[in-house]
């Protein structure tokens, strides 16, 4: 016997904060979104309300939305992330491995970096409101106006886009071209 799916609904909106508040309506598939939407939409995780210090602050705010909910309804969740702090450096850039005294990498710092909770919604976004119109990086650069900071905000936060698809790999990832005869494909070790 097959048991029902349940899928999440998600909000149909512009913004998150429309999403929490007054959704144009919620959808399981893009297909669905769209004819709530009366165009295209695309899929948008971000985080919306105040930052909390603790989780303990973060769920009493949004014990609601997060706790205790049907399963269709599950499409805000709480994460942790790290809060840069004017006076204080950015978090540690990557480091090489060391290895020494049998170990591999270096200790960690010695303090962890200062975090705060937020509340991350999923939810879908019609075309018309996702980067405000604004255009892409090559387009910007090439033409001779001013690219104002709103604008460019509005590019380094939209996805990018290709200029044409991507081609096919011809070979493995463990294969390789002999460079006396190119048509020829050997394993890598």
């Amino acid at each position: 016997m097959m048991r029902p799916v349940n899928a999440i609904l998600y909000p149909v909106a512009a913004n998150p904060e429309q999403a929490l508040s007054r959704a144009l309506g919620r959808a399981a598939r893009a297909r669905e979104a769209a004819k709530l939407a009366g165009e295209a939409v695309s899929f948008a995780t971000e985080p919306v309300g105040p930052a909390f210090p603790s989780r303990e602050a973060a769920l009493e705010a949004y014990r609601e939305r997060v706790e205790a909910i049907q399963p269709e309804d599950r499409y805000c969740q709480l994460v942790e992330r790290i809060v840069s702090q004017p006076g204080r450096p950015q978090p540690m850039a990557p480091v090489a491995p060391i290895y020494e005294d049998g170990r591999r990498w270096p200790a960690p710092p010695p303090e962890r970096p200062p975090t705060a909770w937020r509340l991350l919604i999923s939810y879908w976004r019609p075309a018309s409101a996702a980067g405000a119109g604004a255009p892409q990086a090559r387009v910007a650069r090439k033409t001779a106006a001013e690219v104002t900071p709103e604008t460019l905000r509005a590019i380094a936060s939209q996805p990018l886009q290709p200029v044409k698809p991507q081609q096919p790999l011809d070979i493995g990832l463990f294969e390789t071209r002999l460079p006396e005869a190119p048509h020829i494909v050997v394993p890598d070790e």
